[in-house]
């Protein structure tokens, strides 16, 4: 028999609209949220609920709380820290076969919904990725790989899409900077540069093929070094 649902205890009530200010970004990963006395005004609870609620959250991994220090939030949603404990307990290659399967699929939506705006900072970003490859600066490699990416997954405009793939590269930041040290060649620039025109040019199917051709050198990088460390 199907019973009444009951209705969300002021605990609960508190707890999600905090991680609604974690969810939207008012509260970024990294963070100190707002100190107790102002909490409690803002949401007019009282310290012992309010506690509770934090309590909550620092359960399901979106808070964090340092002795004598104050609450940080660890994680931008409830699913990250999930996708994060499941790729802890993946195979290496497994979590790469995923990331470049959200990519190919990215890169595919991208040709076919970017922006001019976004074809812009594309071809900004692959300049930039270029710039720190000349440079030989492996963290600017690093970083600007990461952002050149998410901003190709930014322009599929699908929500689910690069909310996943934001969280599966965060997990997944030893293996992307293991493989990074390796694809800095001619081709890995080649291929970046192929993938990015593709997507400016709305050429879907030139997109995908560029796609996978990085996967398949990204994996045959993997299969020679492994997880090796720098």
């Amino acid at each position: 028999m199907l019973q009444k649902t009951n209705r969300l205890t002021l605990v609960e009530q508190v707890a999600l609209q905090m991680e609604r200010q974690i969810e939207s970004g008012k509260w970024a990963v990294g963070t100190r949220i707002p100190a107790e006395p102002e909490l409690m005004v803002e949401l007019n609870v009282s310290r012992n609920t309010l506690r509770e609620a934090i309590r909550a959250l620092v359960h399901a991994g979106l808070l964090k709380t340092k002795q004598g220090d104050g609450t940080y939030v660890s994680s931008s949603s409830v699913l990250g820290v999930v996708l994060h404990k499941r790729i802890m307990r993946s195979d290496t290659m497994q979590t790469l076969e995923v990331r470049h399967a959200l990519e190919r699929e990215g890169a595919h939506l991208a040709a076919q919904r970017r922006t001019d705006d976004e074809a812009r900072e594309l071809l900004l970003q692959l300049e930039r990725w270029e710039a720190a490859a000349a440079r030989g600066d492996m963290d600017g490699i690093v970083t600007e790989d990461i952002r050149l990416h998410q901003g190709i997954i930014a322009a599929s405009h699908n929500e689910i899409l690069i909310e996943l793939y934001n969280h599966i590269a965060d997990a997944s930041q030893d293996t992307i900077i293991s493989l990074t040290r390796y694809e800095i060649g001619a081709s890995f620039k080649e291929m970046h540069r192929h993938l990015v025109e593709a997507i400016v040019d709305q050429d879907a199917e030139r997109a995908v093929a560029a796609v996978h051709r990085h996967i398949a050198e990204s994996k045959a990088v993997f299969e020679v070094k492994g997880d090796e460390q720098p």
